[in-house]
């Protein structure tokens, strides 16, 4: 019977589902028939087919070909099943043996000479077949994604006529090496450090507690202040990624089309947006789902410069996948869900004209309306805000005295996340209500404090349990094994949007 099975991957957000295409040869007109919900870009396929096989070597069937890609409810996009479809007609047309096919997964687009292509997004379909411990054939250029993934079984094939010949016996293909050199490096050190920022004392301490407890940011200052490179610095203070979080991250940036390098595997992704960002490109989307800024900021941080910029329905759509740490996108065809756990730093000016000192040409209502681009809501999910002001006459001239340097503040910060995780198995930012009841450590007269205070300031629930967990962060890098209410009221210091939205409402 002229049928032949070929098992693939289709790729459907961070997943892999198995495809099969099944290929078969009858009499009749000469025809190249393609279902089981193929886009354009696979229809496609059945010219590119037909040439490679002729182009190199092979006898294509002048019969009635049907190939048909199941399941057929599953769209289907991309040249990746170029590859399976030419395997699945040698084998139908009995040009390659038809048993030489269990187990193997095929996935590759093919040039009109018969070369077998890079195709992108490649990383889910990896880490699929080693879960079910299938040999995978890849293209050649999709070696680093391999790498990646140090999967023993994938194979590499560069040409059909190389393939051909493995599939009959004849010869090997290449494979990944025993042991990737790569896993034994360390992430390549930055060469920005917080020791090159002068002065803003509480900003390098509030970054230190972001950074250890994972903690969302938002920096207030006039322009120039120093909250980009402060920021940016943020990087250096986190601990690398482990091996299947560093998949995690690799897999969304694979389907978003971006390759990682080997030596910054373990490396936290650093996204920063321009502030004309859409909602699509940031919180992903579009006809054919892709993952959008937060979900490539994944165990990473999130930096949006001028947030007062962003239209504010643009960040109103953040609030969701902060708090559930993913997103998920519904579409006709396919309902998808992409992690989005990041940490959100933001920087902002207090005023339209940029400041707010005597010389600001702005009325309170005028910066009120300002800081009003901003909802209650979002503003909430900020751990900290702060204030970064002007330097003090002299500080730049002066010699700058000798400050820590990011490694030394980034071993504190490792110290105080092992703490948490050891404790709760989760960081402080992360901790549910009923976790941080038990793991607090506050005793019930800092608590009524702590209540006294909040409604005082006027501030929301979520932002009562935030303070816990900020004063928490504190009291774990200072290695204390309870929160004292000095931690809390310095975890209420940490509120300078609270403050000047307060000061604006005395003026108005």
């Amino acid at each position: 019977m002229a049928i032949a099975c070929v098992t693939t991957r289709a790729s459907c957000g961070v997943e892999a589902p198995e495809v099969t295409v099944e290929v078969h040869l009858s009499n009749g007109l000469p025809a190249f028939n393609l279902v089981g919900l193929p886009e354009a870009s696979v229809k496609e396929a059945r010219e590119r087919v037909r040439s490679a096989l002729i182009n190199a070597g092979f006898e294509f069937p002048m019969r009635r070909i049907t190939v048909n890609l199941a399941p057929a409810d599953l769209p289907k996009q991309g040249g990746r099943y170029d590859l399976p479809i030419a395997v699945g007609i040698l084998a139908a047309s009995e040009q390659i043996p038809l048993n030489s096919l269990k187990n193997l997964e095929f996935v590759g687009e093919l040039a009109l000479s018969g070369h077998i292509r890079y195709c992108q997004g490649l990383l889910p379909a990896i880490i699929a077949a080693k879960r079910q411990e299938h040999t995978l054939i890849l293209p050649l250029d999709n070696r680093h994604d391999a790498e990646l993934v140090g999967y023993p079984k994938v194979l590499f094939g560069s040409h059909l006529q190389s393939l051909a010949a493995y599939l009959q016996g004849q010869t090997q293909l290449p494979t990944l090496a025993p042991q990737l050199e790569w896993i034994n490096q360390e992430t390549p050190e930055s060469n920005t450090c917080l020791s090159d920022v002068i002065g803003q004392y509480q900003a390098k301490q509030a970054l230190e507690i972001a950074a250890a407890g994972n903690h969302n940011l938002l920096m207030l200052g006039p322009p120039g202040t120093g909250k980009t490179m402060l920021a940016s610095r943020m990087m250096a203070l986190l601990p690398a990624l482990n091996y299947e979080e560093a998949l995690e991250v690799a897999a969304l940036h694979s389907v978003a089309g971006l390759d990682i390098k080997p030596q910054y595997f373990l490396q936290r992704p650093f996204r920063a947006p321009h502030h004309t960002s859409s909602a699509i490109s940031l919180v992903g989307g579009g006809s054919i789902p892709k993952p959008g800024e937060i979900s490539l900021a994944h165990r990473g941080v999130l930096f949006l410069d001028e947030v007062a910029e962003f239209p504010r329905k643009v960040l109103d759509c953040l609030r969701e996948p902060m708090e559930t740490g993913e997103v998920v996108i519904s579409r006709a065809a396919a309902k998808l869900t992409f992690l989005s756990r990041f940490q959100l730093i933001a920087a902002m000016n207090p005023s339209p004209s940029g400041d707010l000192d005597s010389q600001h040409r702005s009325s309170p209502e005028q910066i009120q309306r300002y800081l009003s681009r901003l909802s209650g809501p979002f503003l909430d999910r900020f751990d900290l805000t702060i204030e970064v002001p002007k330097l003090p006459a002299g500080t730049l001239t002066q010699a700058a005295p000798q400050t820590e340097t990011s490694q030394d503040i980034a071993k504190r910060v490792k110290l105080a996340r092992e703490r948490q995780l050891a404790r709760a198995g989760v960081l402080n930012s992360e901790l549910t209500g009923k976790q941080l009841k038990i793991f607090s450590g506050i005793s019930d007269a800092d608590l009524i404090f702590l209540e006294q205070s909040v409604v005082k300031l006027g501030l929301s629930v979520r932002s009562f349990h935030r303070i816990q967990k900020v004063a928490r962060t504190i009291a774990d890098l200072e290695q204390v094994p309870n929160t004292e209410r000095r931690h809390l009221a310095q975890a209420l210091g940490y509120r300078a949007m609270d403050r000047l939205l307060a000061r604006l409402s005395q003026q108005y």
